[in-house]
């Protein structure tokens, strides 16, 4: 990215106004975009707009902004038709994760934005290649894929399909610093990218866990909340086995892999819920039962603590060694230095 690169020159546009969306929207904004949302549900328009609201109280309730709401908002206009769009530069399209509904939307976008116009989805499975098909001139269009909620989470994957221009790939990675992300590239596509991939290992073996009654499920829950919990947001994986032994890793692994799950297919323990009509917090019913109060605590707590772990992972960004190592030489050549004027006076 350039230095001449100004957010409030550069439009975004977001499609879907709902939970991750109006997040997205409120990302944007802080960030110093104009943003353009569109809901294409009538009857959702009105809640989208309240939510981005809601994101932008609690956001400065918890210090995050340093400027009135009422600033950042000036820059958000909603709108029930695509074509408030056709002045954006980049597009954030985050409707539910339906291939064909996607598709339409798209087909339609392309007539509306310029042919550079940047175009994402923000999807957790669809390949990014069967959906850059729908546009014209595909190497501007990428996968965004955001952790909820967008405006503090930390977390941001730039997807590649086949026909994805590396470069402007890089002025989306790039991006995310403005945002305020650890951005993660994703040069090819494949199923689930990065992140997902990594989180489904580890869901398939808590449900193995479960469903061969090795174990409840709240104690793979502590379990993970205790060991993962612990090292996984300073360190990730690589780094964690480097900083506890790779000899070691290496040998647990030719004799844990064998007899770690491999189904194809998902569990006993998440069929019978999902097929009893359990959607988790959602209506209460999942691994674990929710009354309507503790639903809402539960998302309470929830925000709370992404607002706590941001604070916490800032304070261990990704390049934390690179700026010990030069606190630690600037400290070393200042001492001779000081002793040298200690000794002359």
């Amino acid at each position: 990215m350039t230095e001449e690169f100004k957010p409030e020159h550069f439009q975004v546009g977001i499609i879907g106004l709902g939970l991750m969306g109006s997040s997205i929207a409120a990302c944007m904004l802080m960030a110093g975009h104009p943003v353009v949302g569109v809901e294409l549900l009538p009857e959702a328009l009105e809640a989208g707009k309240q939510r981005v609201r809601n994101h932008f109280k609690l956001a400065a309730e918890k210090g995050l902004i340093q400027d009135d709401v009422a600033d950042y908002l000036k820059n958000f206009s909603v709108s029930g038709d695509l074509k408030a769009l056709s002045k954006s530069q980049l597009i954030i399209e985050s409707i539910k994760e339906d291939k064909k509904l996607k598709a339409g939307i798209f087909q339609e976008l392309d007539g509306i934005v310029g042919k550079e116009t940047l175009i994402t989805t923000n999807t957790s499975a669809i390949p990014i290649t069967a959906l850059q098909q729908y546009v014209s001139n595909p190497g501007r269009f990428f996968g965004l894929h955001w952790m909820e909620p967008a405006y503090t989470t930390r977390f941001l994957e730039v997807i590649c399909g086949e026909k994805s221009d590396l470069e402007k790939a890089q002025f989306l990675y790039d991006l995310g610093e403005l945002w305020q992300k650890e951005t993660v590239l994703v040069k090819k596509d494949l199923p689930g990218f990065i992140a997902n991939r990594l989180m489904y290992a580890m869901y398939r073996e808590a449900m193995h866990l479960v469903d061969g009654d090795y174990a409840t499920v709240e104690d793979v829950d502590r379990a993970c909340r205790n060991v993962a919990g612990y090292f996984l947001p300073m360190m990730g994986v690589f780094r964690w086995m480097d900083f506890t032994g790779i000899g070691s890793y290496r040998e647990v692994m030719k004799d844990l892999f064998p007899t770690l799950n491999n189904d194809a297919t998902p569990g006993k323990v998440i069929n019978d819920i999902v097929d009893a009509g359990g959607k988790g917090i959602f209506n209460g019913h999942g691994f674990y039962e929710y009354t309507p109060e503790e639903r809402e605590v539960w998302q309470e707590l929830y925000n709370e603590f992404s607002y706590e772990i941001r604070e916490l992972t800032l304070k261990y960004p990704a390049d934390i060694i690179q700026k010990k190592l030069e606190e630690k030489k600037a400290l070393q050549a200042s001492g001779p230095a000081k002793k040298n004027q200690e000794d002359k006076s």
